[in-house]
């Protein structure tokens, strides 16, 4: 449920990060507890990120939530394929879920995130 080599935050928002450039999505658990999701606001391309600032909502059947940017950079993709099928942050968060993705303008706020083993721990002792 959570991916070895991921950065996640306490928000419950994941970063892989390949070659400068980060990918973004909501985790497991975040999709877990929003339920079947319907609908993903997406930013941008070229938009800059701050780092935990809001950048989207991910919508459910049960409520709204807000997607916080565990980086800061520039949107260089977004999953467009959520417009039409949101669905897929439920099946797949890790991999055909992910969001948005960003040239980091900092690496080191990389430093401030969890590895999946505190990220784990940090669930299992319930973190929001």
């Amino acid at each position: 449920m959570y991916p070895e080599g991921l950065y996640y935050t306490k928000d419950h928002e994941w970063v892989l990060v390949e070659g400068g450039i980060g990918t973004i999505g909501i985790t497991y658990h975040a999709q877990d507890e929003l339920g079947d999701i319907v609908f993903v606001e997406l930013p941008e391309v070229g938009s800059h990120l701050e780092v935990d600032a809001e950048f989207g909502t991910v919508e459910s059947v049960k409520a709204v939530a807000e997607i916080y940017a565990p980086v800061s950079g520039e949107v260089s993709e977004c999953n467009t394929t959520l417009r039409d099928a949101p669905e897929t942050v439920n099946r797949d968060p890790y991999k055909a879920g992910w969001i948005v993705k960003v040239r980091l303008s900092d690496p080191k706020e990389l430093e401030s995130l969890m590895d999946a083993s505190a990220y784990r721990s940090y669930v299992e002792s319930g973190g929001r």
